[in-house]
């Protein structure tokens, strides 16, 4: 019996081609070219092969492979003639996670980095392998209005469909995931972790989580099981479908609505600002606790304008009580030649917001600011005073105002 992990020296030296064997068929072309012919059939092994073939088969995808492949999911109708099949002289697959729709040959991967086309089939390159773990204040997130003054065990992997100029996490959003020797990691075992950190909360943050979202769903149902919330920090680039899954498993969601202006996203992002309203939209219309965050970028994305447009998309799309937070701009990344954003731009856009109808505006990345606070809509008293990322004061009873008895929109207990 051959044995296929065999390197060809060592085929050789076994196969009794050894020292005078090696020289006479060195000596002779014709025994030289067949012990070449043999040792070519003996495939070594890649370890990166091994690597890609041990990774799961991810969700949400069509390939040229698949029964009944309708061509019209990466074609229009006047490429393809009309027809919904023909075929291909290479494996194709087409991701239908996220808004970017990546078509990808064998061995290419997807803009995120952490999906890859192997032989045909589209495979998570992440699943079960976090590479940064933290136990992080909710506030951190930010969730201003769910279940504050709880620690959330947070968690990412490699992988981004975004290539944000500003990202404050550009190290691992924007690495592959073989960047990081992991250990693999299953979803009850981070559910376990999490407990073990009195943990009320699982958070998946730092990179897109939507990249792992075959992961993310496992780990939520599981944490379902034993009481524990989970909660997306999320640019929400993802289609439709996945948000559903998602959606059905999460507790809250925070969409990062980074500007509202289409050039922004294309030049600043590499991205499209439609799919994120959709996503937005979307997680309003559900059971799921929304925030939303706007980095304000001095001179890209801060104008008076934009945020009287942004403020009256919110209110217009998702009503007055969904939390907005206008957040602190700092130097990284590629925009290191960029001031951080004046304390002033975001005083001046929370109060837009608020003007245009919006009852939970906030000023982020900002310790001690005023704005860090929650103000009863009604009465106007601070509810929730924080400092820095801990509430200090907390002025609801069952969830509502104690001056007032106003009921003040969020997730309490």
């Amino acid at each position: 019996m051959i044995r296929r992990d065999l390197s060809r020296r060592e085929f050789i030296s076994i196969s009794g081609l050894a020292a005078g064997s090696t020289y006479a068929a060195l000596s002779s072309p014709a025994l030289f070219r067949q012990l070449l012919s043999w040792v070519e059939r003996i495939p070594e092994v890649n370890p990166y092969q091994k690597f890609l073939a041990d990774q799961p088969i991810a969700r949400y995808w069509v390939s040229t492979e698949s029964i009944n492949a309708d061509c019209l999911r990466c074609h229009s109708s006047s490429e393809t003639g009309g027809r919904k099949s023909f075929d291909h002289e290479e494996r194709f697959v087409k991701c239908l996670l996220c808004a970017q729709g990546c078509v990808m040959k064998e061995n290419e991967r997807g803009k995120c980095r952490a999906r890859m086309n192997v032989k045909g089939r589209l495979r998570s390159l992440v699943y079960g392998r976090p590479i940064a773990i933290h136990v992080d204040p909710i506030e951190k997130k930010p969730f201003y209005h769910f279940l504050p003054g709880n620690q959330a065990y947070s968690l990412a992997t490699a992988g981004c469909p975004l290539s944000c100029q500003f990202c404050q996490n550009w190290e691992i959003s924007q690495a592959k995931p073989e960047d990081y020797d992991v250990k693999f990691v299953p979803p009850d075992n981070i559910v376990y972790n999490s407990m073990s950190e009195s943990a009320p909360i699982i958070a998946f943050t730092y990179n897109e989580p939507t990249v792992f979202v075959e992961y993310l769903t496992d780990i939520s149902r599981a944490a379902r099981k034993k009481g524990i919330r989970t909660v997306l920090v999320s640019c929400g680039f993802m289609n439709e479908e996945p948000l559903r899954e998602m959606c059905d498993v999460l507790d809250a969601i925070k969409i990062d609505l980074k500007g509202f202006s289409e050039d922004f996203y294309r030049k600043v992002c590499g991205a499209e600002l439609k799919p994120v309203l959709r996503s937005i939209k979307q997680v309003a219309s559900s059971r799921v606790h929304l925030e939303i965050v706007n980095l304000v970028v001095p001179t890209l994305n801060d104008s008076d304008k934009m945020m009287s447009a942004l403020s009256e998309w919110i209110v217009g799309e998702t009503g007055t009580d969904v939390p907005v937070h206008f957040t602190r701009f700092h130097p990284d990344y590629r925009l290191l030649n960029l001031p951080p954003t004046p304390i002033s731009t975001l005083e001046r856009a929370r109060d837009i917001a608020i003007s245009k109808g919006i009852h939970y505006a906030f000023v982020g990345n900002v310790p001690g600011h005023p704005g860090n606070s929650t103000y009863c809509p009604s009465c106007g008293k601070i509810v929730i005073k924080r400092s820095g990322f801990f509430p200090v004061e907390y002025h609801l009873k069952d969830g509502r105002c104690e001056f007032c008895g106003r009921e003040i929109a969020g997730v309490w207990k």
